[in-house]
């Protein structure tokens, strides 16, 4: 997530990108996700899988792999993540613009150890904008997602908490697609 810079307008003149993203599973079934707002809205806010915008002719799989390590300090060979397990295009107002984004999404398992690492939440390579608009990172059982959501808690991907029980289960190698927009 950062500046306009890395966002075009589309045909329709909305301005979009393609992204990387990556769901941390550990050992417990458990998917880490961040909790952000929008400079826009601060009391609108929202928790979502780490990620973000890809560099003009990166690989997808490093993109995510380089926005893992940006965004929590685990850094990881993008052999490790495996996907893409979901593709999605989704359209939503952030700083002002309306945006579309396109994502890919990978899992990535990771160990007890590297699990305690990511909570840590290592913030030295995040954007002015990341600092300004991500605000908290936690561990989510899958009932604790679907309940957030029952209470009117905003998580993103829409559908993040099936698919994450059948990911930890072992991933049959299909790609799910939603198209929010």
């Amino acid at each position: 997530m950062s500046g306009d810079d890395e966002w075009t307008p589309g045909p329709d003149g909305i301005l979009e990108r393609n992204a990387a993203r990556v769901v941390p599973i550990d050992e417990e079934g458990r998917i880490f996700l961040i909790r952000g707002h929008d400079t826009e809205d601060p009391n609108h806010s929202w928790w979502f899988t780490v990620g973000g915008g890809i560099d003009p002719g990166e690989d997808p799989v490093d993109g995510a792999a380089r926005e893992l390590y940006e965004e929590t300090g685990l850094a990881v060979d993008p052999d490790r993540l495996v996907g893409p397990v979901l593709q999605r295009s989704a359209v939503f107002r952030f700083t002002f613009h309306l945006r579309r984004q396109y994502e890919r999404f990978y899992l990535l398992h990771v160990s007890n150890s590297e699990a305690e690492s990511i909570s840590l939440w290592n913030q030295d390579y995040l954007t002015e904008l990341e600092k300004e608009v991500l605000d908290e990172v936690a561990w989510w059982r899958v009932d604790e997602i679907e309940n957030a959501r029952q209470n009117g808690v905003a998580i993103y991907p829409e559908g993040i908490a099936q698919l994450a029980k059948g990911w930890f289960e072992g991933w049959d190698g299909s790609l799910t697609v939603i198209e929010d927009a």
